[in-house]
């Protein structure tokens, strides 16, 4: 298989507190992360909350300071956050939301902006009469199919997935969770799913990883992990998803 993103002794270093007379401490949030993701996997990254996997997401986007290696074979990968809501300017359409990374990069004129807004909307399921709402008049569910489409408009071929379902009830994340592996066969896309309930990975994932503290303790495929568990605390994560 085609590697598409190697990460290679990552460490990353939070510093708390601090002033002009003291440095503060500084925590270490990442120990020593290494990791390959395949071209047209699906990746599960698991752990409690304060385990390192947002801070992973980040590192892998360039959004915060690392030591080591991240090796991206892809241009553009793209990100889809758990809270639609904070993430989607309030004051722009929903077609101007998906057309705005197009106008970023400028690589299109108008109507080819245009045409490929409304073919992306319509792929994750939004018709024409949701395209000049704003965010505030559309559901949970719905926001998060424009932050889809959003991140899928520039046509990446990574997208990390953080916490993106974990806001829905179960019958809009199930909704959601149909919606990616769609996308994913249609476009051919890798995905980095971050999560933190272990059904859901159940759902979706090939291989997953778990982390704790900063540190990966386990890596296997998705049955290798729910039928045989090597760690401990696996062990602990998937009797609380009972």
């Amino acid at each position: 298989m085609e590697p598409i993103l190697e990460i290679r002794n990552v460490n990353s270093f939070y510093r708390i507190g601090g002033s002009a007379f003291s440095k503060g401490r500084t925590v270490q949030v990442l120990k020593n992360i290494n990791l390959t993701l395949y071209q047209g996997e699906v990746l599960g990254l698991v752990g409690e909350s304060g385990s390192g996997k947002s801070t992973l997401a980040k590192s892998i986007l360039g959004m915060t300071e690392y030591e080591g290696e991240i090796i991206h074979h892809s241009r553009r990968p793209q990100m889809v956050f758990q809270d639609p809501y904070s993430s989607l300017n309030p004051a722009f359409s929903i077609r101007r939301i998906v057309e705005e990374p197009l106008i970023i990069y400028g690589k299109y004129n108008g109507a080819e902006r245009r045409q490929r807004v409304e073919e992306m909307l319509a792929a994750v399921g939004l018709g024409p009469e949701f395209h000049d709402r704003k965010p505030r008049e559309l559901s949970g569910g719905q926001r998060q199919r424009v932050s889809i489409a959003a991140a899928m408009i520039v046509r990446p071929r990574l997208v990390i997935l953080d916490e993106a379902v974990s806001a829905l009830d179960v019958t809009i994340q199930d909704q959601i969770l149909d919606l990616l592996m769609k996308l994913r066969r249609e476009y051919d896309l890798t995905y980095l799913f971050i999560s933190h309930d272990l059904n859901v990975i159940y759902q979706c994932c090939d291989r997953v990883i778990v982390m704790k503290k900063g540190e990966i303790l386990e890596e296997n495929t998705v049955d290798g992990l729910f039928e045989n568990p090597r760690h401990e605390y696996t062990r602990q994560l998937l009797r609380a998803a009972e």
